[in-house]
């Protein structure tokens, strides 16, 4: 499957400037005391800087004077102000680079924070790959930016304006001569600048897709080998990041030529002046220490400049890495929780009213998952859902969950809209078996224990013996405390879901959402997992979604959904005498198709 380019590139690479670095500015706030000394620091090596080409001017100058006492002063003077100097600087690295490591870190957490409560539909939007190359790839670029370059760019500010101004103090003529050359220096960088932003943006974008497409292969890796598809698989990441190495190439090209087009511009001039320089100092209209001090901040405000043209292409490559990060950060979700949230009652007793509800998922706008669906039921009730594939039954259980809002009518808990309550706020009264178990790369114990983190160990075996997962897990190498792997690859299918139906025996919520809990167990598992549910069950409300039918013929009452509709609902026995859907339903999966 060929690879386009990022989504939304073309609009990215519009008008990015590296103003967008002003943006971090909230997340540096609450460190304005180390920020105040690594400024102090970064002015004391910078003014001690300016001030040694002086020592050296007196060194040269006094080479000859009959005093050797006033020569060694100044040869400890200008030592002085190395060590000064070796100090500030190191003292500055350690300000600048903590500075740089924590704000980093709390861009990290603040757009984890963010990205982990966002709704299913913004991840229907962006790929979870391109999500963690922002966190990790462009977070590195900022911290580059935060904890060298600002204070490599600030410093050599200052090293350029202050060895200007005592360029012209040292002599005006040389120094005019040098601002001549500032227009040529200037419009390279001003030009090819603008190219290199625009690359850079484009380099980031297509590292995030050979991110996303890494991530995507990777945690379906078992289906790419058993279908053979390795080599279109590699293929496809190729492509990528051969485009993303191509978008750095050209960015790579394009700042060297502008180092090279701004260095040798520079010192071409420099080397100009100094040829004036030591023509006026043959001719006695300038002392030859004068001439040193001249060249050595010549050089320094030459330094300065070429370090900014460098430091440029870094701080374009953070703004692009910057406006990224707060695109996540600005996202709006689809899904809000009120300004003033209701709290869930009390004591939930568990009655799900659906009324009128009609919903389209946002990939999908044009085909109803929910067509004006009227439902209600009761606390305590076990009602099973049942239909087609398509029909909308992992979408009522979504909807219970708030993962999206209806586009029109409204659900409630207890009377009270979900709309109406904060997300974690009624959620806190939900247990949950998904279709596809979710298993964490950490021990069988803690897998369970998710459900209910201050749960104890002895509450943990119990739920794990409620869901017939306590025998295969103390057959494994370190029982509860054996490591299942990533996603669970030590487990077997059936495995994983009975660890996800003690998880949610262990939260002992009010409310049980079971969707297709039951479809990868064999028949005498089944039997088990059947049990423990009928007790769990009772005294809560129970919605199990199925579409094997054995799994509900003991509900209270089967829901029969097709087309987003609830079309028939009843006891099993209801249901089959009035013939329809789920009649059918029946004699497929009871009766091989033939009539009983």
């Amino acid at each position: 499957m060929a690879q386009a380019a990022p989504s939304g590139e073309e609009d990215r690479q519009k008008s990015k400037k590296v103003g967008a670095l002003a943006r971090l500015w909230p997340f540096m706030m609450p460190y304005r005391g180390l920020m105040g000394a690594a400024v102090l620091a970064l002015v004391l090596t910078a003014c001690v800087s300016l001030v040694l080409p002086m020592a050296v001017r007196r060194v040269v100058d006094n080479f000859g004077a009959a005093d050797g006492a006033l020569l060694d002063r100044y040869f400890a003077a200008a030592l002085g102000l190395a060590g000064l100097l070796a100090i500030g600087t190191g003292l500055r690295y350690a300000l600048v680079t903590r500075l740089g490591e924590r704000v980093v870190a709390d861009i990290r957490m603040a757009v984890f924070d963010r990205v982990l409560g966002m709704s299913p539909a913004f991840y229907e939007r962006i790929m979870t790959g391109e999500v963690l190359s922002r966190i990790t790839t462009d977070t590195t670029l900022i911290l580059s930016v935060i904890g060298s370059s600002v204070s490599i760019a600030l410093r050599n500010i200052l090293i350029f304006v202050g060895g200007l101004s005592l360029m012209l103090l040292t002599s005006p003529k040389l120094t005019g001569l040098v601002l001549l050359l500032v227009p040529i220096v200037v419009v390279p960088i001003l030009t090819l600048g603008r190219k290199l932003r625009k690359l850079s943006r484009e380099n980031q974008d297509w590292i995030a897709a050979s991110s996303g497409s890494a991530s995507e292969s990777l945690q379906s890796v078992q289906t790419v080998q058993a279908f053979t598809h390795e080599r279109a698989t590699r293929a496809d990441f190729a492509t990528v990041t051969e485009k993303s190495f191509d978008a750095a190439r050209r960015r790579i090209t394009t700042r060297a030529i502008m180092t090279v087009i701004v260095i040798f511009l520079v010192f071409s001039g420099i080397v100009g002046v100094l040829w004036i320089g030591a023509n006026d100092v043959r001719a006695g209209d300038m002392s030859a220490g004068a001439l040193v001090q001249f060249v050595i901040y010549s050089v320094m405000v030459a330094g300065g400049v070429g370090a900014l043209s460098e430091i440029w292409g870094e701080l374009q490559r953070a703004a692009g890495a910057t406006e990224r990060l707060v695109e996540l950060l600005e996202t709006e979700d689809a899904v809000q929780d009120p300004a003033q949230p209701r709290p869930a009652p009390a004591n939930v007793r568990g009655e799900i009213a659906f009324e009128r509800v009609s919903f389209q998922y946002p990939a999908r706008p044009d085909i109803p998952a929910l067509d004006g669906v009227e439902l209600v039921i009761h606390p305590g009730e076990t009602v099973a859902v049942v239909g087609p594939s398509g029909a909308g039954k992992t979408t009522v259980v979504q909807l219970i969950q708030r993962f999206y809002d209806p586009q029109a009518g409204r659900i409630t808990l207890d009377g009270v809209a979900l709309t109406e309550m904060a997300r974690d706020d009624f959620r806190r009264h939900l247990a949950l078996v998904p279709q596809d178990p979710v298993i964490f790369a950490t021990t069988a114990r803690e897998n369970i224990r998710f459900g209910r983190p201050e749960a104890t160990d002895a509450e943990v075996e119990a739920a794990a013996r409620a869901a017939a997962a306590h025998e295969f897990i103390t057959a494994l190498p370190e029982g509860y405390d054996s490591q299942v792997g990533e996603r669970g690859v030590m487990l077997s299918g059936g495995q994983k879901q009975r660890i996800a139906i003690a998880r949610a025996i262990l939260r002992d919520a009010p409310v049980l959402l079971l969707d297709e809990a039951t479809s990868a167990l064999d028949a005498e598992s089944e039997r088990a997992v059947q049990q423990a549910v009928d007790v769990l069950s009772e005294g809560r409300t129970t919605i199990i979604v199925a579409h094997r039918l054995a799994t509900v013929k003991k509900a209270d009452r089967i829901i029969v959904m097709e087309a987003g509709r609830v079309v028939a609902q009843g006891t099993h026995d209801e249901l089959v005498a009035q013939g329809g859907l789920y009649a059918r339903l029946a004699r497929l999966q009871f009766t091989d198709g033939q009539a009983a």
